[in-house]
């Protein structure tokens, strides 16, 4: 779906790892930073506006979001190594950006292979794995506003913290590029460590289906997953949604699965690991839009 037009009434299942949800009243695909500058300076996008990479890490609900989806993955896309720092795009896949890294003889990137979305994505949620986030190796950010304009925002300009960052200038600003720093290492070693990664994310989630990346974050002290496996919700299903057998922190489709499905389930799994063990489950995913 490469296309520089605004398109309209775009069914959100084919946009989302959840392969749910109603329709987008306006959809565009990004390809390019100035082309995206002109339209919102131009006022062309419906708000409110919602940028999206591969959509992992969101439900969409099924009445639909009314308003714009703008699309990164496969648009801004470059990487390349400048000044000791990487220059990333936010439609580049974290895998891809991982590997690219590793190859350059650079260490400590496997971690950004085992989250399933684009650069986008991880900068806004600070989304990690495995020990480390993104923005323990962010120096600074490239964010465009609503009204077209770029900002150039150093790290400090950003309230960080685990799965949440907050732009302290302009809540309203997307990531549109970041600069990373990761330190000189051992090229083999560092592709070595990205392979293990990924045999240990193959061998522990449910990759085969539908999902959307970790359903819940893990609450101080605690892991998100044990705490509902050992509140026996590991396999219970509402409708098409299901708790992975595999790994109790996601939620997988089993084919015919409608956002509601998710949605409840997701509510079902707080009340009830909340009665067991009297802690709260707070979401790592992003619900958007309206429901039916």
């Amino acid at each position: 779906m490469q296309n520089d037009e605004i398109l309209f009434d775009i069914p959100l299942r084919d946009l989302n790892s959840w392969r749910v949800g109603g329709v987008v009243d306006q959809f565009y695909f990004c390809t390019d930073k100035e082309k995206l500058s002109y339209n919102l300076q131009k006022r062309n996008f419906k708000l409110p506006i919602m940028f999206i990479g591969l959509g992992s890490n969101t439900l969409f609900r099924d009445g639909g979001f009314r308003g714009t989806i703008i699309a990164m993955h496969k648009g801004l896309n470059h990487i390349k190594l400048e000044d000791q720092l990487f220059y990333a795009e936010s439609g580049v896949s974290c895998s891809k950006l991982a590997k690219y890294i590793a190859r350059l003889g650079y260490a400590n990137s496997a971690f950004l292979a085992g989250i399933p979305g684009t650069l986008g994505g991880a900068l806004a949620m600070n989304a990690g794995c495995y020990g480390s986030e993104t923005w323990d190796f962010v120096d600074k950010v490239l964010t465009i506003d609503q009204n077209g304009i770029e900002h150039l925002r150093k790290k400090e300009e950003f309230d960080i913290a685990y799965r949440h960052v907050e732009n302290k200038k302009n809540p309203q600003e997307f990531f549109i590029a970041a600069w990373l720093e990761f330190q000189e290492g051992n090229k083999e070693k560092a592709e070595l460590d990205i392979k293990k990664l990924l045999e240990k994310r193959k061998s522990t989630q449910p990759l085969n289906w539908p999902t959307a990346g970790s359903t819940f974050r893990n609450p101080d002290g605690h892991f998100a997953a044990k705490l509902i496996e050992e509140s026996g919700l590991k396999g219970y299903q509402i409708g098409g949604a299901q708790v992975s057998e595999k790994h109790a922190n996601f939620i997988i489709n089993r084919g015919n699965a409608s956002a509601s499905d998710i949605e409840n389930l997701i509510t079902y799994i707080k009340a009830e690991v909340f009665k067991q063990t009297k802690i709260i489950l707070e979401t790592e995913i992003r619900i958007i839009g309206e429901k039916n």
